[in-house]
């Protein structure tokens, strides 16, 4: 897979200033309010004038989505660190959470949340020592026997399911604040605050010394090696971060949208789900995440309005789901080939083009 290249340098005539980005280039007080507008639609306006259908079935999924490909981003887009093992992840901080809900039921939700992304964080990093010593496919090898090993341990050993016999556990009924966490409108708003919180997060992060360690280790961890990086440790770290963020996503993916928590939830096409989001979405990109989701979620609701269309060339509606796996398996491709960094770039590229066009004319 290819690594993150460098922002789109915009073409600049001779002697001209480097241009800033659109963003930066706002003065503080319109950077604030477009903040503060984008963030009244989302917490205001949405969960007003969406149906519970909009809510359950795409705007949950598609923020969950988004968190999971950030947690992966981080170990792969940013460390350079192969992984298949995303679901896996997920799914202990959903158990752990779980217990953790079930067991010390004084704890605040937020707390639960928080210790839940630790337990995975330890985890992952446990997973991740191979990459001290292999590399490539031999490192998502490693991390596919996550995967497997995981699914298995939840399965077998019966105290992670509160010694429950069904294997599939109802996901306690949530609430923060004293208030309950029952309606679509409510589950929404919990997810899209711990979402914010932790792209915030992860926004400053990969920004901060250690992302630019990464992004190091990434290009040429002999070469970062050689000029003092600890690029042992710098790996760990990046399997523990990126842990703790699919952790905290696996736990709102079994708590909010599909209200159970079971091994089977957070099976091995989760992981290549997960995949796909960094793929498509783009390798280093924060805001790729969000692009690479909502394309996973909105593609197949896309096909079922299409199936009429579709019927009439001879795809009948039970071929839908295979070729939806065909479309995906040729973006892969395309993607790859054309354009590494995904659509994070067609869409900053697009922007840049916008931005340039009255100089242009």
């Amino acid at each position: 897979m290819s690594s993150l290249q460098s922002n789109a340098s915009v073409s600049r005539k001779p002697g001209a200033q480097p241009r800033r980005s659109s963003l930066l280039r706002l003065s503080g007080g319109a950077l604030i309010a477009l903040i503060a507008l984008a963030a009244l639609i989302a917490f205001v306006a949405v969960p007003r004038l969406s149906n519970d259908y909009w809510l359950s079935a795409i705007l949950i999924p598609f923020l969950v989505l988004s968190l999971a490909g950030l947690g992966l981003n981080l170990v792969t887009g940013y460390a350079g660190q192969l992984s298949l093992g995303s679901a896996a992840f997920m799914s202990v901080g959903a158990y752990a959470t779980y217990n953790l809900l079930v067991r010390a039921p004084a704890l605040p939700l937020a707390v639960d949340l928080l210790l839940g992304g630790l337990i995975t964080a330890a985890v992952g990093a446990l997973f991740g020592l191979p990459s001290l010593r292999i590399k490539g496919f031999y490192l998502i090898v490693s991390t596919l026997a996550a995967q497997f090993l995981v699914e298995w341990i939840f399965t077998r050993v019966s105290w992670f399911s509160n010694n429950d016999g069904s294997g599939v556990l109802s996901a306690p009924t949530l609430s923060a604040f004293g208030l309950k966490i029952a309606t679509p409108a409510a589950r929404y708003l919990l997810v899209l605050s711990v979402v914010a919180v932790v792209f915030a997060m992860a926004f400053s992060l990969v920004r901060s010394e250690l992302g630019r360690r990464w992004m190091a280790v990434r290009d040429m961890d002999t070469a970062a090696r050689v000029i003092g990086i600890p690029v042992g440790r710098t790996k760990l770290l990046a399997f523990a971060l990126s842990s703790f963020v699919l952790g905290i996503a696996g736990a709102l993916w079994a708590f909010a949208y599909l209200g159970t928590v079971e091994p089977h939830g957070f099976d091995l096409n989760l992981s290549f789900q997960v995949l796909f989001i960094i793929i498509i979405g783009g390798m280093g990109s924060i805001g790729g995440n969000f692009l690479g989701a909502a394309f996973i979620v909105l593609l197949p609701i896309l096909l079922s309005h299409a199936a009429g269309a579709l019927a009439s060339v001879g795809i009948e509606a039970g071929q839908l789901q295979n070729l939806q796996k065909i479309l995906f398996g040729t973006l892969i491709i395309v993607f790859l080939i054309k354009e590494p960094d995904g659509l994070a770039r067609l869409v900053q590229t697009a922007r840049n083009r916008l931005r340039d066009w009255p100089l242009r004319a």
